[in-house]
């Protein structure tokens, strides 16, 4: 038995109903390279540029607008991300259905940033439904300042007990109109410091989330028992 829609999660077993139902749910992922070297926009690894961070939605990586999450009304009002200065700001977007459980998140670096002049000084992953300054607090999950950043897999700080809490459940960020679904933004935001107000040439991230988006059909975390709906 399994479901696929656009409009509903994907579902899967060979029990529907009674004690030993074994649907689950299909693990769902969303990811992005930004190659800083790249700066021709709707282009693959397209790394964006000062004041704009990119999704990939149209599978090139194109220029986004990151919104003020608003929980209540259709108005979306745009974040401001700082031009680049002595911190410069890349960042990838992704848009999940409102109430989705994050199961994973992983940020890679594949080339450490680099500057017309100077040396890096550190580098920090804020993971968030907004745009988040270096040392800023995150809705979902931040790395450590990174001032010897190295190629590779990088871990995040000990989840806090509200960041555990939103992982669970994402929040309403965008609200649509005419019945459309909500979303939840994600925004992974890479703050690179350099100190000095110098260009940047290049730097290449990875980044991956996987998430599963639950059933208002069968429940919810206050509501039992299952529908009859998948």
């Amino acid at each position: 038995m399994a479901r696929s829609t656009f409009e509903g999660p994907i579902l899967a077993g060979t029990q529907r109903f009674g004690i030993f139902r074994n649907v689950g749910y299909a693990s769902l992922v969303q990811s992005a390279t930004l190659n800083i070297a790249n700066t021709t926009a709707n282009t693959a690894g397209f790394g964006g540029s000062s004041g704009q961070f990119i999704d990939s939605n149209g599978i090139p990586n194109g220029y986004t607008t990151v919104y003020t999450p608003n929980s209540s009304s259709t108005t979306l009002t745009a974040t401001s991300i700082p031009a680049d200065s002595a911190t410069v700001y890349r960042g990838f977007v992704a848009y999940l259905p409102a109430g989705s459980r994050i199961n994973d998140i992983f940020v890679d670096i594949g080339v450490i940033t680099t500057f017309t002049s100077g040396s890096l000084t550190s580098i920090q992953v804020n993971v968030s439904n907004d745009y988040v300054a270096a040392a800023g607090t995150c809705t979902y999950a931040q790395t450590a300042v990174l001032t010897s950043p190295a190629v590779g897999r990088q871990s995040f700080n000990a989840f806090t007990a509200t960041q555990l809490a939103n992982q669970q459940s994402t929040s309403t960020d965008i609200v649509q109109s005419n019945g459309e679904p909500n979303l939840s933004q994600v925004v992974f935001t890479v703050a690179s410091i350099n100190g000095t107000n110098v260009a940047i040439t290049g730097g290449t991230y990875y980044f991956t989330i996987r998430y599963t988006q639950p059933d208002g059909n069968i429940g919810t975390t206050t509501t039992y028992p299952y529908g009859n709906f998948d």
